[in-house]
């Protein structure tokens, strides 16, 4: 894999405290909006939801991660920016990068061909990042 540049770092650290602000405070994250009109696919969707600018989507290398709460979970998919497919290893690898320290158990994947779906519980998340 790549080594992450001091900039994907900083937007890392800065999604990463802005995550963990919005469950403290039960604000629910959204996805930004995005023109679904020319979307031919969900698959072509999500790669435009992370070519929209939003505090909660960051880079590393060719691969984008994007954060969206659920009721109790946190959903973070990852795509490449490339739009060409993602193997689960790789998109393992990018959630490990975007969520620090935080073990791979924890999460429950939803594997596709040209994004991938993990999912964690809050209180999870939560208890981890401040323990």
């Amino acid at each position: 894999m790549v080594k992450p540049t001091s900039e994907e770092i900083a937007q890392r650290d800065s999604i990463f405290s802005r995550v963990i602000e919005a469950i403290k405070s039960e604000v629910t994250i959204k996805l930004p909006p995005f023109d679904s009109v020319f979307s031919k696919s969900s698959e072509s969707a999500l790669l435009s939801i992370v070519n929209e600018p939003n505090p909660f989507c960051g880079f590393i290398g060719e691969f984008a991660y994007q954060f969206e709460g659920e009721e109790d979970l946190l959903h973070v998919f990852v795509v490449r920016t490339d739009g060409m497919e993602i193997s689960v290893e790789d998109a393992q690898w990018v959630v490990a990068f975007a969520l620090p320290n935080v073990p791979a158990a924890f999460f429950f994947v939803k594997p596709g061909a040209f994004s991938q779906h993990f999912y964690i519980g809050h209180d999870f998340l939560l208890e981890y990042c401040e323990s």
